[in-house]
């Protein structure tokens, strides 16, 4: 059993980083790398820390892990150094632990029994356990391919390879089926490739865990616009009995409505950040570059932030992020966002850490440029953001007359995204998206075309990687079950499952 006593013996310990001025000179993961047995010997103290709470939130669907990761269990089993068990239960119930253990926020850290009270030290480091164990698990060569031994005849197409997409993939082939996946872009990957900086997660990462669902059977297309001139929607139909739809939530939310928004030199944060990971990739310098640069980022959230990074790691003169909410309490308010649900934190990324600055309650009045038409400065006010009980719409409202002017002769628009993108695809299978810009299904997952499945972002709208996971493996049940009439694969979430949060 696990040592009740753990979180008293051992404080929590995140993973050390390296320098900032290393980190700032090259694109590599932000985390210093550790000997194995200086990392095994942290990281079993961390898991040592963990209770085997009774209730353990931590994997709760709604509180903590939509995967219903076995966290107790495997924390245990780190902590007495079994780490092929470990691997074992970890994958489970995670197809890709080293995604989410490197990209996931943590909700199962913020629903854990020590992060009740600051004086139980803090959360176990369930993320830091979680990437350790997948690390161990290829180092020591425990992931292995898959294979099915068993062949079901039927064919599915995945359309879109990011996580949701590549779960589903995954857990369909191991199921016997024959599995393609098909992406627009010229790597695989999604977000995972393009949308997610090289220093959060290095892309060799994603690319053994490519190889290994090549080797259990899935295969993959890309460059490849399905329902345009890859292939049409009626060959699709034709040629598979079943499809995926985890095509992403890309629509980039604008803000036209701010003077000045037609200079030059203003962008859409996945107008900065595809390219960058694009150059970082081989394919040659990006033409969005915050080298010599006065960088204005408005959005503070996980978008932003990535901005933030790339933009200091071009070279940016300086870098200013912008949030029009309240700077946030460092600790949190029982009275706003009690535990376990998701608290409203301050939270600081290691983007923020190494240069820049973070400004709270304002917002953009007006972008002002020069006789060119490219962005040099912004006009600045400060804001007081309200939301109306009846309708949910927010409104946001200057509190001073004053207006402050700031240089920028980069502008990154990182205030979310809108939903999926128009494409072919959508109008050859007949389907129209939701007033969330979303694609809607029954609670089998399938939308209103028959036959066809959504999944991910699509489906729920922009959101984790870890909900994201969770959606392909739980659309991969349904699809087994609509191609043989049941199925015996997980499906750890509902399709109207949300998150434990105050309303």
């Amino acid at each position: 059993m696990a040592d009740p006593n753990g979180f008293l013996s051992y404080p929590r310990k995140d993973a050390p980083k390296r320098p900032i001025d290393e980190r700032l000179g090259d694109w590599h993961e932000v985390y210093a790398a550790l000997t194995p047995a200086e990392r095994d010997t942290q990281v079993r103290k961390q898991a040592t820390r963990c209770m085997d709470c009774g209730i353990p939130f931590c994997h709760s669907g709604s509180a903590g892990c939509p995967l219903g990761n076995l966290i107790p269990e495997w924390n245990d089993l780190v902590r007495r150094g079994d780490w092929r068990l470990a691997s074992e239960r970890l994958h489970s119930t995670n197809n890709f632990p080293e995604f989410t253990g490197k990209l996931c926020p943590a909700p199962c850290e913020t629903a854990c029994v020590l992060a009740i009270s600051p004086e139980a030290g803090g959360a176990v480091t369930i993320k830091r356990v979680e990437e350790t164990i997948s690390e161990v698990a290829w180092e020591n060569s425990y992931v292995e391919a898959r294979v099915s031994t068993v062949a079901s005849g039927k064919r599915v197409a995945v359309v879109g390879s990011g996580p949701a997409g590549l779960a589903a993939a995954q857990q369909l082939t191991r199921a016997g089926h024959e599995v393609t996946v098909f992406e627009r872009d010229d790597r695989l990957g999604g977000l995972l490739r393009y949308g997610i900086p090289e220093f959060k997660m290095e892309k060799k990462v994603l690319d053994r865990r490519l190889a290994q669902l090549r080797a259990e059977g899935t295969k993959f297309v890309t460059g490849c616009e399905v329902g345009g001139s890859g292939i049409s929607v009626e060959e699709l139909r034709a040629s598979f009995d079943a499809v995926v739809l985890a095509v992403g939530a890309l629509q980039g939310r604008d803000a036209p409505d701010i003077p000045g928004r037609s200079l030059d030199g203003i962008h859409l944060a996945m107008e900065h950040l595809v390219p960058a990971n694009r150059e970082c990739e081989g394919d040659g310098p990006t033409p969005i570059s915050a080298a010599g640069k006065h960088v204005l980022v408005i959005g503070g959230g996980d978008t932003g932030a990535d901005c933030y990074g790339t933009a200091t790691r071009q070279g940016a003169l300086s870098v200013t992020q912008l949030d029009q909410y309240p700077r946030p309490p460092e600790a949190r308010d029982d009275a706003r966002s009690p535990w376990p649900t998701w608290p409203v934190v301050l939270r600081t990324y290691p983007a923020h850490e190494e240069s820049g600055t973070r400004r709270f309650a304002v917002a953009v009045e007006r972008f002002v440029g020069d006789d060119s038409g490219h962005v040099r400065s912004v006009e600045l006010r400060k804001v007081r953001v309200e939301r109306d009980p009846s309708t949910g719409l927010r409104t946001v409202t200057p509190v001073s007359d004053e207006v402050e002017t700031i240089p920028a002769d980069m502008v990154l628009l990182a205030i979310g995204f809108e939903g999926v993108e128009r494409m072919p695809l959508l109008d050859g299978l007949g389907l129209s998206l939701t007033s969330r810009g979303t694609l809607s299904c029954g609670a089998d997952w399938q939308t209103t075309a028959p036959g066809v499945f959504v999944c991910g972002d699509a489906h729920r709208g922009a959101s984790l990687v870890v909900w994201a996971v969770a959606e392909g493996r739980s659309v991969a049940h349904a699809v087994d079950a609509y191609l043989t009439g049941a199925s015996d694969l997980p499906a750890p979430v509902h399709p109207t499952a949300l998150p434990l949060a105050v309303v």
